[in-house]
């Protein structure tokens, strides 16, 4: 996969961005004062190849001037019917508001699509208040169930879930 986005690349995930993504990935956690979780709910972003290609799933990572700025993914899941969890959007702060936020999402919705599947699940945490925003603008509506693990421990006043169904025939 290889898109532009304005002057932003958006391409498939090569073993050399396994550290760029993790900082990118761990920076905009703390910003919003949450944990990096390597043997948590982050350990698909250093076993990439695992989690996400040997499952059918892609991972993409976003450059603006051959840097890593951003990252967008997803992998299938047991859940629901012929279902996928969009994991780990991410855009570091000086790329927010450009657009690009909607437009990963809308290129990974295409991708999920073309490969035939029904559902979009996402699991967030309502701090991540721009994702949020963006999700339920976007025709995802609220869902119960968390699987994600450190998600688990989010209070569940803070945590959300999300679905999307997919219409393709």
């Amino acid at each position: 996969m290889k898109n532009y986005y304005q002057d932003f690349l958006i391409r498939d995930w090569l073993e050399s961005d396994r550290t760029r993504a993790t900082e990118v990935i761990s920076y905009v956690l703390s910003e919003y004062g949450l944990g990096w979780e390597p043997n948590g709910a982050d350990r698909d972003v250093l076993r990439v190849e695992e989690y996400y290609l040997a499952t059918g799933g892609e991972f993409w990572v976003i450059e603006h001037q051959s840097q890593l700025v951003g990252t967008g993914a997803y992998y299938p899941i047991n859940r629901g019917e012929k279902a996928v969890e969009i994991r780990k959007m991410y855009l570091l702060p000086s790329i927010r508001g450009l657009g690009l936020g909607k437009y990963l999402l809308q290129q990974l919705e295409a991708a999920i699509a073309d490969r035939g599947f029904g559902q979009i699940w996402i699991e967030t945490t309502s701090v991540l208040v721009e994702a949020v925003k963006l999700y339920e603008s976007n025709g995802y509506t609220p869902a119960t169930g968390v699987e994600t693990i450190s998600c688990v421990g989010i209070a569940s006043r803070r945590h959300r879930v999300y679905v999307k169904l997919l219409h393709n025939s």
